[in-house]
């Protein structure tokens, strides 16, 4: 049994997103001759007007583009993630008595947002139609307003008590009621009209240093924050997987299906030793992330085949491992677009969780994220709450290229710490399996539970590890990995729990095929 989803071809082009809306939006300027960049931005930007319950401009961004048009031989990969203010303070948090970052209703967990900036690197390095074209139809459904969606109606009683965004502060709120945007709007005109300037030194500039009281000074939003950087790639099932370097936890996905490669996954995923075999893979691959992942990680290091030969030794095909050393709502968006020239874009978006860290900024309609949680608090760490730096990020898109270097795949999903499983997963399932695009977005999933699990904080205790299932995952599943020693949990059918995950596959004759998550409820891939 699959979750509902559906294989598209697009032959002139395909847009894959959590929202039909966006979907559309991205397709429309495809038709108005915009390539895939155009496409991936004028999508992101409408999400950020649709779906603010997991994404804004209040948060980060990272893409990879691959294929004809780009200029390079391997995918260009983009870093556009935020650093912490020059006010930002380790030791003032430690002695208010805090362990770890502050989740929800503190600033201080809100890196300067990069995903402005991302659009704008992207356009400008990739872009074939003016600005005011692409954001022009998110502008357009910010002004005349739009149906919520289920899910937006489900989460914005959350932000009950946030101040300065009146426009998001709603009671009563039901799927199809009529919702306008005007801060955004404004804030992306803005941008249309003066670029970067309108951003980050205009209303939301401006506005951001004020609800940061001291957390951000003027020259933190000066530097733009958008940087092309080196892909991370490894060998899987003969194709080459390439994701984002550190501070991005990509290399966990890449390193869980080279291990699962290297102890013999089956194709076949009915029975429990796939998904015992699955399940260990990941926990090998990432159970000292933690510790290892900041922005200054060697990436390369990380998946070093000596690294990955002696983690793949210790799995045990009949036991769970003791390693000593929950997955929740997350508010994170990936998307997926192809251009009739063979362009694809992989972007995610991120506000980290849910609305991000319940701040807005007065006025603009906009909410800040929370990438900030996964600083450290622990002196001298490595990912140490720091001004200026990076913090550790989940968000993990992906490209599959062939031995020859053409396009094979782009793919990606929300799921704060599972995003690497599920990508582990979906790249199990289309490359080793063979599915198609419908079956790979549909299969069964698993995930990593912790009690008292946040969504991004699964590998602080990886020795108290459960796995959560899909109840319509195989039978032999939940006994099959009891028997194994794990704690396994059967989950309801649940439209968030487990990603919204979206994928384009490029055959190596005919059109490219693509699929968007029914667990999104309104996502759609959409077809020019």
């Amino acid at each position: 049994m699959t979750w509902g989803t559906t294989t598209v071809e697009g032959p002139d082009g395909l847009v894959c997103s959590v929202d039909r809306l966006a979907s559309d939006v991205g397709v429309a300027v495809l038709r108005a001759g915009g390539n895939a960049v155009d496409a991936a931005i004028a999508t992101s930007a409408a999400l950020t007007v649709t779906t603010p319950h997991m994404c804004g401009m209040g948060g980060d961004l990272m893409a990879l583009v691959a294929g004809p048009g780009t200029g390079s031989a391997e995918p260009l990969v983009l870093n556009a993630t935020g650093r912490a203010g020059s006010g930002a303070d380790p030791d003032r948090l430690r002695a208010e008595g805090h362990r770890s970052m502050p989740v929800l209703g503190d600033v201080r967990s809100a890196p300067v947002p990069g995903c402005v900036d991302g659009w704008l690197a992207l356009h400008a390095r990739l872009g074939r139609l003016p600005m005011a074209d692409v954001l022009g139809p998110a502008i357009e459904l910010a002004e005349t307003g739009f149906p919520a969606s289920p899910l937006l109606a489900f989460m914005l009683p959350k932000l009950a008590g946030v101040t300065g965004c009146d426009e998001l502060v709603l009671s009563g709120v039901r799927a199809g009621d009529h919702l306008e945007r005007p801060g955004p709007a404004r804030v992306l005109r803005a941008i249309v009209a003066e670029g970067r300037e309108g951003f980050y030194g205009g209303e939301f500039g401006e506005r951001l240093l004020e609800a940061g009281a001291g957390e951000y000074r003027p020259e933190d939003l000066t530097t733009p924050l958008a940087d092309w950087v080196d892909g991370l790639s490894l060998e899987v099932w003969g194709h080459r997987v390439w994701t984002v370097p550190p501070n991005s936890a990509g290399y966990v996905a890449l390193a869980g299906a080279a291990i699962a490669a290297r102890v013999g996954l089956p194709a076949a995923t009915e029975g429990a030793d796939w998904a015992h075999l699955a399940v260990e893979s990941a926990r090998l691959a990432g159970f000292d992330r933690v510790a290892q992942l900041s922005e200054d990680a060697d990436g390369a290091a990380l998946l070093a085949p000596g690294r990955l030969d002696a983690r793949a030794a210790l799995l045990d095909p009949d036991r769970r491992l003791a390693l000593d050393d929950s997955y929740r709502d997350g508010g994170t968006i990936h998307l997926a677009v192809a251009d009739r020239d063979g362009m694809a874009v992989s972007l995610i978006q991120s506000n980290a969780k849910e609305f991000g860290c319940h701040v807005a900024v007065p006025g603009a309609g906009i909410l800040l994220h929370n990438r900030g949680i996964s600083f450290s608090l622990q002196p001298g760490h490595p990912a140490e709450y720091r001004p200026g730096r990076r913090p550790p990020h989940t968000l993990a898109p992906t490209v599959v290229t062939r031995p020859d270097g053409s396009l094979r795949a782009v793919l990606g999903t929300m799921g704060g710490d599972s995003q690497t499983q599920l990508v582990t997963q979906l790249l199990a399932r289309l490359l080793n399996t063979g599915a198609d695009p419908a079956e790979v977005i549909g299969a069964p999933r698993w995930v990593l539970g912790v009690e008292g699990g946040t969504g991004f904080n699964i590998w602080e205790r990886p020795e108290t590890h459960r796995v959560r299932i899909e109840s319509h995952a195989p039978a032999s599943w939940a006994p099959g990995l009891a028997d194994r020693g794990h704690e396994v949990e059967v989950v309801r059918p649940d439209p968030a729990g487990f990603g919204h995950a979206h994928l384009i596959d490029f055959p190596v004759d005919g059109p490219p095929r693509g699929a968007s998550d029914a667990r999104a409820i309104i996502g759609a891939a959409v077809a020019v």
